[in-house]
């Protein structure tokens, strides 16, 4: 008999011969790294870098102050996925494209805002921000505003007489060669969560997907290539679904603390986005579409916390919650006739839930340095070869 070691070399080898084929490619030659001389960013609070301060009220402190040292218009103490991602691919950080003071839009701009769904909410802004915490710029506006950027970019381009004037701009060539990246649809599934049945939001699914489908498109008719493309997390293991559900019933959490349910039905949405993508690389030949299984990764994270040196994943940084009373992260409030502030805890490079909903800059930092190697992707490529077509 074959000894346990010498079986499972066999056994496994056709799989790295698969893994060492995709990164290879067929003709065995490494796949050269891509240039990417800018990202351009789709999505909502897990990768906005300004969008929804500039937009209306701005992000208050403790936000930002583990790295920036002060507010940075991101919703966590520090850093984000996509910032990894930019220091990567050695690019400045994607500036807000709703940020218009001293900024510079030369390697690509960030159309994502805190609270941004994939369709269109329902009802006034001033309802759906204030309301559900939900943007009024959904996807379908974000590809507008990059419209938009597109064009007028271009004509100051061509109109700007100094090397000045163009430095803050996009290269209109640039587009072409450009990563497009997309992290959008936890606000679809948590105002569903709020407002409809599980039967109903399930049924609601396929016509988000087709809308982010729809987006995708657009982009790659205005000259779009290489996407990047974010399924949605383990939202069920927000803290936040357990404020205002204190004693849950033992089955309704999973081993970890997590809403059983809430997770399923991001699984489904995950599902069916993956479906999607695998029709939009057939009829779209010339895209390089990268799926990344952000649930995955995240839930390995919240899966091995104490291994990893996280705390317990449910522990929450930044905020007083306490039973029935929440104070938000930078917010103040009188709790049982005492003035509380919302402050960070002292170890939140130890903590994987910054604010109960946004995750902190370390855990930020391990989920993109899980996924930048192509070890959650399909295909299983790194991001600096996310522009080859497989």
């Amino acid at each position: 008999m074959l000894g346990m070691e010498r079986w499972k070399q066999l056994v496994l080898l056709p799989f790295g011969l698969f893994l060492a084929m995709c990164v290879l490619g067929v003709s065995g030659r490494a796949l050269p790294s891509c240039y990417f001389p800018a990202i351009y960013n789709f999505g909502d609070s897990n990768s906005d870098t300004g969008g929804i301060s500039a937009a209306f009220e701005p992000i208050q402190a403790p936000y930002g102050e583990a790295f920036f040292g002060k507010p940075a218009g991101r919703d966590s103490d520090g850093r984000l996925m996509i910032d990894f991602f930019a220091e990567h691919l050695r690019l400045p950080y994607v500036t807000a494209y709703l940020n218009s003071l001293g900024t510079s839009f030369r390697y690509g701009a960030n159309f994502a805002t805190g609270g941004s769904p994939i369709r269109r909410p329902k009802g006034t802004i001033f309802e759906t921000i204030f309301g559900f915490g939900l943007s009024p710029f959904s996807l379908d506006m974000q590809t507008t505003q990059f419209l938009q950027f597109k064009v007028r970019s271009a004509d100051l381009f061509q109109k700007a007489k100094y090397f000045c004037d163009r430095s803050k701009l996009p290269n209109p060539q640039d587009f072409a060669k450009a990563l497009y990246t997309f992290d959008i649809g936890q606000n679809d599934l948590s105002a569903g969560f709020r407002k409809l049945s599980f039967d109903q939001l399930r049924a609601e699914i396929p016509d988000m997907i087709n809308q982010h489908a729809a987006a995708v498109r657009l982009v790659y008719q205005q000259g779009g290539r290489a996407f990047w493309i974010h399924n949605t997390g383990p939202i069920g293991c927000l803290p936040v679904g357990l404020f205002y559900n204190i004693k849950p019933a033992p089955s309704a959490l999973d081993e970890h603390g997590c809403v059983k349910d809430q997770n399923e039905m991001a699984i489904e949405f995950n599902r069916q986005l993956k479906d999607s993508v695998i029709k939009l690389r057939a009829e779209l030949p010339q895209a390089a579409i990268t799926y990344v299984d952000i649930y995955a990764a995240k839930y390995e994270l919240i899966s091995n916390a104490k291994k990893e040196g996280f705390m317990a994943p449910m522990k929450v940084c930044c905020g007083f919650h306490m039973g029935n009373d929440h104070v938000w992260c930078g917010n103040k409030a009188t709790v049982n006739g005492t003035e509380v502030f919302g402050g960070a805890c002292g170890n939140a490079s130890s903590v994987i839930s910054w604010d109960g909903i946004h995750y902190t800059q370390a855990a930020n930092k391990w989920v993109a340095n899980r996924i930048l190697n192509g070890a959650f992707s399909d295909p299983p490529l790194p991001i600096s070869q996310a522009c080859h077509r497989r």
